[in-house]
């Protein structure tokens, strides 16, 4: 017996049913592959907020720096470990702090002072791409500076304003500067958005009295598809005597969130598609009992239980197929518009922001691989554990009693 010859055609015999139930099975994978592309869009956004707009995937500290933020406590020839973070294929940049005070018109407020390698900080971080106002920083212009979102509101200043700095620095005495607002950053974390000030570091290290060594050296890996786990044993191999931590060490929360994004995924698909068996039973089910006559004159005829199984299954096959092709295509052409577009989640909130990282209020969708096959598996796993029962009530017809049945 041709098992998928007469399976076709019993699909296209009952199309209205077929058709239901086709259809049913194809809008739910394709909800489903537009929620696993906006989970898999929040994944990479998580991500790039955290590591591409801050903190790079590996940062280096002395020990004691980070419970302390001291401004003795330097990496000591930070200059040269950089080199040798670049000649082992890293990209790699240092960074020097500061702390004061920052006054504007008849406001003032304290900040937290950053200098930057600008020669190497855009290989690390794409914050440079962040600025909402403005431009970035040019060692061209030494006393331009980047200024925090929430900072610029609470000083009441924009583009061109001047800005007083005062601190102290390194050598005890008084550090003052007359510093003027070249860009405002978009919100990037509640820290920098209420306290960050950039500067180029030269400039920085001369208001601070600070000749050498930096507080952070942040390093990026050039292929990000490696382990972060054992690059980060390469680079404290790299880096003795001081304190090495990958992004997961230093943000756990944010790390917890985005390692369990594929859990919630799993279980979406679970869920969603309980409603998707239900369908199926009820559809393949109905269609045993309207032709259990048939059955009964078919296992007459010698056709054997494992047979009148596998055309069920058959059966189920080709509708799974269709809606798997339908929803695929439904679900990959929503996904790659919302993966341009993005959903708009502004009105409903000016900034979203989870463990003091500040996200795009623009939520993208990301098409990937596995954001396409498991809702598709997962549609022929439900659909072949739904059709169990009624295959089975088929296979396990009396033959006379399914013939005289009415």
């Amino acid at each position: 017996m041709r098992i998928l010859t007469l399976a076709s055609r019993n699909v296209r015999r009952n199309w209205s049913r077929s058709l239901v139930t086709m259809l049913a099975m194809a809008f739910a994978c394709c909800i489903m592959i537009f929620f696993s592309s906006l989970m898999e869009g929040m994944i990479q956004g998580s991500e790039r907020s955290v590591v591409s707009m801050n903190m790079g995937d590996i940062q280096i500290h002395a020990y004691g720096y980070r419970d302390d933020p001291d401004l003795y406590t330097r990496i000591e020839h930070a200059d040269a470990l950089v080199d040798r973070l670049q000649q082992e294929g890293y990209h790699a940049a240092s960074r020097i702090y500061a702390y004061g005070l920052l006054a504007a018109n008849m406001a003032s407020s304290g900040v937290h002072l950053r200098g930057v390698d600008l020669s190497h900080e855009m290989q690390v971080t794409e914050l440079y791409k962040h600025v909402s106002n403005g431009r970035w920083l040019d060692d061209a212009d030494p006393l331009g500076v980047v200024l925090g979102k929430k900072l610029a509101g609470t000083l009441g200043v924009k583009l061109g304003d001047e800005l007083v700095f005062v601190g102290q620095s390194a050598d005890g005495y008084m550090a003052n500067e007359l510093l003027r607002v070249r860009g405002i950053l978009k919100s990037v974390s509640d820290g920098i958005d209420r306290m960050g000030v950039f500067m180029p570091m030269q400039t920085l290290r001369e208001l601070m009295a600070m000749p050498d060594g930096a507080h952070e050296i942040v390093v990026m890996r050039a292929d990000r598809r490696t382990d972060l786990v054992t690059e980060t044993a390469q680079v404290a191999r790299l880096a003795p005597d001081l304190e090495v931590k990958n992004w997961k060490q230093l943000m756990p929360v944010i790390a917890r969130m985005i390692e369990t994004a594929d859990v919630q995924i799993m279980i979406m698909l679970v869920i969603f598609y309980i409603a998707v068996a239900t369908v199926v039973l009820n559809a393949m089910l109905m269609n045993v009992f309207e032709r259990i006559h048939e059955f009964g004159i078919m296992k007459a005829l010698g056709v054997s239980p494992m047979q009148l199984v596998a055309l069920v299954f058959a059966e189920t096959f080709i509708l799974t197929l269709l809606a798997a092709a339908v929803g695929l295509a439904g679900g990959w052409w929503i996904s790659a518009y919302y993966q341009q577009h993005g959903i708009d989640m502004s009105a409903l909130a000016g900034s979203i922001s989870y463990g003091g990282i500040a996200f795009d209020p623009v939520w993208y969708g990301a098409i990937t691989t596995s954001a396409l096959v498991y809702p598709v598996l997962f549609l022929f796993v439900v659909a072949a554990i739904a059709v169990i029962y009624p295959a089975a009530r088929a296979a396990l017809l009396s033959p006379v009693k399914a013939i005289y049945y009415r």
